[in-house]
């Protein structure tokens, strides 16, 4: 099936230098490195703040103005990211 996949080009979030990322969809994945290698810049810096971005935009501009919203991740492009919620 095509689009089975978070494809991301160029993060480049803090400790993130360019990075050129697969991540397969409806499986679970783990995210594991040294401590300052980028893994919390990736999971929620990168993924869930576009994530989120895109759930927010859902909603109507009213509801919106309510709602804490992350800076846009510093990437070239992400793509088939679904709406994203974190549990923290």
């Amino acid at each position: 099936m095509p689009n089975q996949a978070i494809y991301i080009k160029g993060a480049r979030q803090n400790n993130l230098k360019n990075l050129n990322l697969e991540i397969p969809l409806n499986r679970i994945t783990v995210v594991t490195g040294v401590s300052g290698s980028g893994k919390s810049s990736l999971a929620f810096d990168t993924l869930y703040a576009e994530g989120q971005r895109r759930y927010i935009e859902t909603f109507s501009p009213y509801a919106r103005q309510f709602m804490e919203r992350m800076d846009r991740p510093r990437v070239d492009r992400i793509e088939n990211i679904p709406p994203a919620i974190a549990i923290d």
